[in-house]
């Protein structure tokens, strides 16, 4: 395997597991308050349904990216979630921005592992 092929698949392994725990941990097993609130910050009533399908969503995202290492599609679609979910949580969720491990610093760097599997892509 050469160098540009280990690169990418770091960055998608890394990308993968983004959205699996990020699908997963604060979505399917604990409710968290962050996300109860972007939910809810869209006045949206039925919060669990939501963040069942939401992280599904993102559990399904992730698989899509580790069996599709030759498609740019699952990196295009995670990178325009990413800027879309960034800008929403900017508009809705301001207060956010400024939390510990926030929005600003983890989609940034997830946009970045796009970049990389972008440009390193068999």
């Amino acid at each position: 395997m050469n160098t540009l092929v280990r690169i990418n698949w770091i960055a998608r392994g890394g990308l993968a597991f983004m959205f699996a725990y990020h699908g997963l941990v604060p979505k399917l097993l604990w409710l968290s308050q962050g996300e109860r609130a972007m939910i809810q910050a869209h006045g949206i009533e039925q919060v669990q349904l939501f963040a069942t399908l939401a992280g599904i969503g993102e559990i399904v995202l992730a698989a899509w990216i580790l069996l599709s290492p030759r498609s740019a599609w699952p990196i295009t679609v995670a990178a325009t979630a990413l800027t879309a979910l960034l800008v929403d949580v900017a508009i809705l969720s301001p207060a956010m921005l400024r939390e510990a491990f926030n929005p600003v610093s983890l989609n940034v760097t997830g946009l970045a592992l796009c970049a990389v599997a972008w440009n390193t892509k068999p």
